[in-house]
């Protein structure tokens, strides 16, 4: 034997040795760091679903423990989950094949040499809730995945959906090419990292309303960067993308294609205090191929006191959940079975109300646009919020002190209205070129007199313009300076009739 070979054949005992004692403390300890695991797991998913109103828990049914491998069965027991209209309870059973540490034979297959304290593989298993789950999969366990635990509690891992071709009836149908998302944590999931691909899912059903109706999606890609925060929830970002959606209904069906949509929202927070932006983008909208134009929307969010949202949630919640039996149990005024308000409910909600405001917080829409081929028209509000000296003062002294400060700017671009009508005259028949032409223009001047007729805005070139803003009791709308009060008389002149208002 030569020295290398000699070498070799050192290096596989050891790499053997190791891997053996190693196995026998995972499988040793493995029933503790299992249960510790689940303890994480469903502190997390109470968390998660707290808003929802509904529960979740995880239970370790059996564990079978041998030296290099164990097999674990779970149940997972969900408890109030919407479904539909009504909340139903549901209960999955997994089954889960683990490879003992500090190196499982699967990993060094696929030549993931770090050591780890166990390989998960896990898979759902059939029973009456999954049934008809496995028939669309074909047999197949329709959600499985691998998960990769490190000796500093870290997880490496991989959910599976696998591709679906289901007909439940006649009008039915659903193909979908199956889902991977890819998922590592930290310790006790203090940070988050997910990222997720699907190739396509194709729905076809017929409903009463809209009778035949076909639902496309491609290329869904999502994409979380989350770390855990002293407040116990998630900051960091989400991504949502979709390459294409097509919606079809009708007989004679009419399509709606869009294409590049983009969701991305994210957090941050100081403290207590909240803040946070939401923001989506659509590349193209078409209607039966006759192209409409693109989109944009984003809101902002600041200065939000978190701990005294939480308690306005959960108080709302109650009283959803009231409403929500209420209808269950087909009651013909769901709302008047709703209790109202304990004192000791109603003291904390002004509480929370008080401290909510007291942090001045301020609500933007940044940018509502809509963009065709000729004209691009946009939107914008901010809105600062402070806490009012009292609740109890009549509604227009109330609403000067609660806002602080608001600002409004609506541009209404009059080519875009042509574009929009005389994609409306195409879709209503119409086929004779100068017609739609005629259509579209008349649309588009009659927009521009009617908005300086109401005097509510000013034709700049080829822009409607509104414009609006209030501070300190005052009110600039299109350059025209009042107190609020002449402002709510103007409104009032305008749309609901002279002398309607309600004076201070």
């Amino acid at each position: 034997m030569n020295k290398s070979a000699g070498l070799l054949l050192g290096f596989v005992v050891v790499v053997g040795a190791v891997s053996t004692v190693g196995a026998w403390y995972t499988g040793n300890q493995l029933e503790g760091v299992l249960n510790t695991s689940i303890q994480e797991a469903n502190q997390q998913l109470k968390t998660a679903l707290a808003s929802a109103g509904g529960s979740a828990q995880i239970e370790l049914v059996s564990l079978d423990r041998n030296l290099f491998t164990s097999t674990a069965h779970y149940r997972v027991k969900f408890q109030n989950l919407q479904a539909g209209t009504e909340k139903k309870d549901i209960e999955l059973l997994f089954v889960d094949h683990i490879e003992h540490g500090p190196l499982p034979w699967s990993r060094l297959k696929a030549f993931k040499l770090a050591p780890v304290m166990v390989n998960s593989n896990y898979e759902l298993e059939k029973n009456d809730v999954t049934a008809k789950w496995f028939d669309a999969a074909k047999g197949a366990a329709p959600l499985k995945g691998q998960v990769a635990l490190g000796y500093n509690r870290s997880v490496d891992g991989n959910i599976e959906l696998v591709p679906l071709d289901f007909t439940p009836d006649a009008n039915t149908s659903l193909k979908f090419s199956g889902l991977n998302l890819a998922v590592t944590a930290s310790d006790q999931a203090a940070k988050i990292k997910l990222n997720g691909y699907m190739d396509d899912l194709k729905v076809s059903t017929v409903t009463p309303e809209q009778g035949p109706v076909q639902l496309e999606l491609n290329g869904l890609t999502l994409a979380s960067d989350l770390t855990k925060s002293d407040l116990g929830f998630y900051l960091g970002q989400n991504t949502i993308e979709l390459s294409e959606t097509k919606v079809g209904f009708g007989v004679k069906p009419a399509v709606v294609t869009i294409k590049g949509f983009e969701q991305k929202d994210s957090t941050q927070a100081q403290g207590n205090v909240l803040s946070g932006r939401l923001a989506y983008n659509i590349a193209s909208i078409d209607y039966n191929d006759k192209p409409v134009g693109s989109a944009q929307m984003s809101w902002t969010a600041k200065n939000l006191d978190f701990p005294a949202m939480q308690s306005l949630i959960k108080l709302y919640q109650v009283q959803l959940e009231a409403l929500q039996k209420a209808q269950a149990a087909g009651a013909e005024d769901p709302e008047a079975a709703v209790p109202e308000l304990t004192p000791a409910q109603q003291t904390q909600a002004e509480a929370d109300i008080k401290q909510l405001l007291t942090g001045k917080p301020q609500i933007a829409l940044e940018n509502f646009s809509i963009k065709t081929a000729n004209g691009e028209s946009r939107a914008s509000l901010v809105l600062d919020l402070t806490n009012p000296s009292s609740t109890e003062l009549p509604p227009v002294e109330l609403g000067k002190q609660l806002v602080s400060q608001l600002d409004a700017k609506v541009s209404l671009s009059k080519p875009m209205i042509a574009d929009l009508a005389g994609l409306q005259a195409q879709i209503q028949g119409q086929t004779d070129p100068a017609a739609i032409t005629r259509q579209a223009s008349m649309a588009s001047e009659m927009a521009g007199t009617m908005a300086l007729s109401t005097e509510m805005a000013t034709v700049q070139g080829s822009d409607i313009i509104s414009t609006l803003h209030y501070a300190n009791g005052q009110v600039d709308f299109n350059g025209q300076k009042m107190p609020v009060e002449d402002f709510i008389t103007l409104l009032l002149t305008k749309f609901g009739g002279a002398g309607g208002g309600e004076q201070p």
